[in-house]
């Protein structure tokens, strides 16, 4: 089968494949790039798990081509705070409103999120609610998610309130893994 050249930002970094033509922008970040926080959970566009930002929008992954991406600047949840750099806004905010449970999910949400805090950087709930609507999870209830947003919304440096009993968070891979 005969390939095409895909040249786009991702995370940063300029990069340019031979790509088959068929191959969905999600298994290109996954399978060539070797971003695997950007999860295949339902292939049919019903999940959101692959939600991943590209030139500014929430799109998931497994519906856009790798080819459709030409040029363009994506986001996954690797580009959002490289290991050993603090926590964005969105992650720091599912970590301290515990938005996350088994996390396959979570790269997604965060993905969603952050974008929408991009465009919108004080929604209401019923405004994160909506934006969350393409994302499933199967293991909350959504409002420790919403939470999450909320503090990420009041918080966007990221920080978190000193607490006096408080020590040093230890960094996870908060969304980010197969």
């Amino acid at each position: 089968m005969s390939t095409v050249s895909v040249s786009a930002t991702v995370n940063g970094v300029q990069r340019t494949n031979e790509v088959e033509p068929r191959v969905l922008l999600v298994h290109y970040l996954r399978d060539m790039l070797r971003l695997t926080g950007t999860h295949v959970g339902c292939d049919t566009s019903n999940c959101g798990a692959c939600t991943v930002i590209l030139d500014g929008a929430a799109v998931k992954s497994c519906t856009v081509l790798a080819v459709q991406a030409r040029n363009s600047e994506i986001t996954t949840i690797e580009g959002l705070a490289a290991p050993g750099e603090p926590f964005s806004a969105v992650q720091q905010g599912f970590h301290q409103e515990h938005g996350l449970q088994c996390g396959y999910c979570t790269p997604g949400m965060i993905m969603a999120c952050t974008a929408l805090l991009a465009e919108n950087p004080d929604p209401t709930e019923h405004e994160i609610r909506h934006a969350l609507e393409g994302n499933l999870c199967r293991c909350t209830g959504y409002q420790m998610i919403v939470n999450s947003v909320r503090w990420a919304a009041e918080h966007p440096d990221g920080v978190v309130p000193a607490r006096p009993d408080a020590t040093t968070p230890v960094r996870s891979t908060l969304g980010a893994g197969s």
